[in-house]
């Protein structure tokens, strides 16, 4: 249960995340937008480090090198977001973006990559996002 609500308001945030960087960049550019973004987020991040202490730093030390990337990633979101947003508007755009999850850990699921438990992709995945896809295109005409 309590997964779910934090899955839950991970999505919320991403959303919210996504419509605010959107206004921003209409400000001041796409690219300060996700430097931005990123440096308030690294800000939070640390504080709340601090506040709740349950974090070793030397736990850093044995993290894969591959895997130190993962931040760098969210400067593409961001951009991949923001455009994304001013062109097709935020309900297609988390609808793609969602998708788009979807594909990619079925991905992952099925091959095992990154070290999870290998899955077998069954009839009822497939079908769910196919109705997804659906979904977005009749979202869009």
């Amino acid at each position: 249960m309590k997964g779910s609500i934090f899955a839950l308001a991970g999505g919320a945030f991403l959303t919210l995340q996504a419509v605010a960087n959107s206004r921003i960049s209409e400000s001041i550019g796409t690219w300060q937008t996700a430097a931005l973004t990123q440096f308030t987020g690294f800000v939070a991040a640390l504080l709340i480090l601090f506040m709740v202490r349950d974090a070793s730093w030397r736990g850093l030390l044995q993290v894969k090198r591959m895997y130190l990337t993962g931040g760098a990633f969210a400067a593409i979101i961001i951009c991949g977001n923001v455009t994304a947003i001013g062109r097709i508007g935020v309900t297609l755009t988390v609808a793609a973006l969602l998708i788009s999850q979807l594909f990619l850990t079925f991905v992952i699921d099925s091959r095992g990559w990154f070290g999870v438990a290998r899955q077998q992709m069954k009839l009822p995945q497939i079908i769910g996002i196919a109705m997804m896809i659906a979904g977005v295109v009749i979202l869009k005409w």
